[in-house]
This record gives C-alpha cells, sequence and structure tokens, in this order.
C-alpha cells in the first residue's frame, strides 16, 4: 500500500492541500456555446421556492450525523473512538484472554509433567502396553 502512495510523491500533499471548488473549461468554444462554460462542484442551491438544501452545501464537513456542524464533528469523533479504539482495545483484550481452546495447553503441561516423572522414577516414557496386562480381566473361552 506504501508503493503505491510513494508513486504521487510531492503532488499528494499538493493534491490534499487545494480543496476544488470550480472548473473553468478551456477548450476552444464549438457550435452555438461560444462562452467558457463554468460548472460548479456542488449544485446551485435554489432561490425560489423552498426545496431541501443539501447538507454538504451546508457544512462541507458533513459527517452525517448532525446537521449542526458542531455536533456532527463531536458526534463523528466519539463514534469513531469507541467503534475503533475502545472495540479494538477491548475486543483484542477479550481475545487474548479466552480460555485455553480445546484445552491444548493444558494437555502439554500434563505431558511434561507426566515425562519428568517417569525419567525421575526411570521408567520408559512410552510402555509397550497400554494398560497394565496383570490388572485386566480377561474372560475365557467357554465364557463367551
Amino acid at each position: 500500500m506504501l508503493t503505491r502512495l510513494s508513486r504521487f510523491g510531492p503532488a499528494l500533499p499538493r493534491l490534499l492541500s487545494n480543496p476544488p471548488a470550480r472548473f473553468v473549461s478551456q477548450s476552444k468554444p464549438t457550435g452555438a456555446a461560444g462562452s467558457t462554460a463554468v460548472t460548479e462542484l456542488y449544485p446551485a442551491a435554489e432561490q425560489a421556492g423552498y426545496s431541501e438544501v443539501s447538507p454538504y452545501v451546508k457544512n462541507p464537513d458533513y459527517h452525517g450525523f448532525s446537521s449542526d456542524p458542531v455536533v456532527d464533528e463531536w458526534n463523528m469523533r466519539v463514534g469513531f473512538f469507541f467503534g475503533i479504539s475502545v472495540a479494538l482495545v477491548i475486543g483484542g483484550t477479550f481475545i487474548h484472554y479466552l480460555p485455553d481452546h480445546g484445552m491444548r495447553q493444558w494437555a502439554r503441561r500434563e505431558a511434561e509433567r507426566v515425562i519428568q516423572l517417569k525419567e525421575k522414577e526411570g521408567l520408559p516414557l512410552i510402555d509397550e502396553n497400554y494398560y497394565d496386562p496383570n490388572k485386566m480381566v480377561l474372560t475365557t473361552a467357554g465364557e463367551e
């Protein structure tokens, strides 16, 4: 992403600092339109009638929270603070301190404890029989 932004080079601050207001066409006039065309960035508000004025005309920094510019900016700041900062911090903390899923960490600690106990007693780590054959009760052929 930064490599894409670096292509703009010194033009990026110049693009961000000049807010566009209107565009004037410098092309040669053709046909009946002999005058220079002036186009507004935002459509002009109608003078006659009771039409609704766009909030962007009243407040160019409109964020969509309120028609009052001061309340709109504060609501935007509070919304972004709680929506991003608090959600990331509390959400990340919650996910970090979730219990061990599948008890994988407990199983590893238990296996290390059993290995240390068997090494201390001089027993092999893995026995050829999973269950002790002396404690197993097997049925005879006649009891089946």
